[in-house]
């Protein structure tokens, strides 16, 4: 089952497997029920007609993204490297309790097809390939979406407190295309790629998979959930392995191609 959400004259729409949900569908509504229940409930429901709209994030204003950082080792090499204290992201990547972070609310969100964003004051800029956990108001898992996490590697390498600047600004965060229904066990081998454009010519290309993450899906909404409600759900940028060169920045017009499991989003640099 997937769920996309689309421009229509009315406002915006939700659709199951490219057929329109009734005006009424909501996601806030569906992320209230318990996981055994979803796939039940959207298959009762009627629908009407191809959803021939414009793509729009698969999220609604009001929720909210949050991220998970050094997940993986090639993560924590990196901001390691990037970093004048590296030995922090050591410490986090081995402790009980993983990195989390506040990234965007639903109306920040940028839509495929849709621009992305290197912060002005950053010489160094790069795209993150996450898949993207969709969780209800009870913390399970219930589905996912692909998403790229834009971060300035100069501004958070030079203070890790430098990291909501670093991480959370306009054009920062991109979902999509849509919501894969899926149940946790089969998100353990969920292949991700990632490819990145300029001028027509392929300047970064590469591929990895969840399996090698360090951390369980299931531990980082926990703890997401530990001290902190969402009463109508929540994303869960869950980290990437997926780092361009040291010598790669993100420039106006690149196009970034990410790829978790079938789901494609793509974004132009703005």
């Amino acid at each position: 089952m997937n769920l996309t959400r689309h421009a229509t004259p009315e406002g915006p729409r939700w659709a199951l497997n490219g057929v329109y949900l009734p005006p009424s569908f909501h996601l806030g509504l569906l992320l209230e029920m318990p996981r055994q229940a979803i796939a039940p409930f959207l298959a009762a429901l009627p629908t009407e007609g191809e959803a021939t709209g414009d793509l729009l994030a698969p999220i609604e204003p009001a929720q909210e993204v949050w991220a998970a950082g050094v997940t993986y080792l090639r993560s924590r090499d990196a901001r390691e490297a990037e970093s004048q204290t590296g030995d922090i992201y050591t410490r986090v990547y081995v402790a009980a309790r993983p990195e989390l972070f506040f990234k965007a609310t639903g109306w920040r969100v940028v839509a495929p097809g849709g621009a992305i964003r290197a912060r002005t004051d950053s010489t160094w800029d790069v795209p993150e390939p996450e898949l993207t956990l969709v969780i209800n108001r009870y913390g399970e898992i219930v589905g996912y979406c692909a998403g790229n996490d834009v971060s300035s590697r100069s501004i958070e390498g030079e203070n890790p407190l430098y990291l909501p600047q670093a991480k959370v600004y306009n054009g920062s965060c991109a979902l999509g295309p849509g919501i894969e229904i899926a149940k946790p066990d089969t998100l353990r081998d969920v292949a991700i790629r990632m490819e990145i454009a300029r001028d027509g010519e392929t300047v970064y290309e590469g591929e990895t998979s969840t399996s090698q993450m360090k951390r369980a899906f299931a531990e980082l909404t926990a703890y997401l959930y530990r001290e902190l409600d969402f009463p109508h759900g929540a994303f869960l940028m869950t980290g990437t392995c997926l780092v361009p060169p040291d010598d790669f920045t993100l420039t106006p017009g690149d196009v970034v191609t990410i790829h978790v499991g079938e789901l494609v989003l793509q974004n132009f640099v703005g």
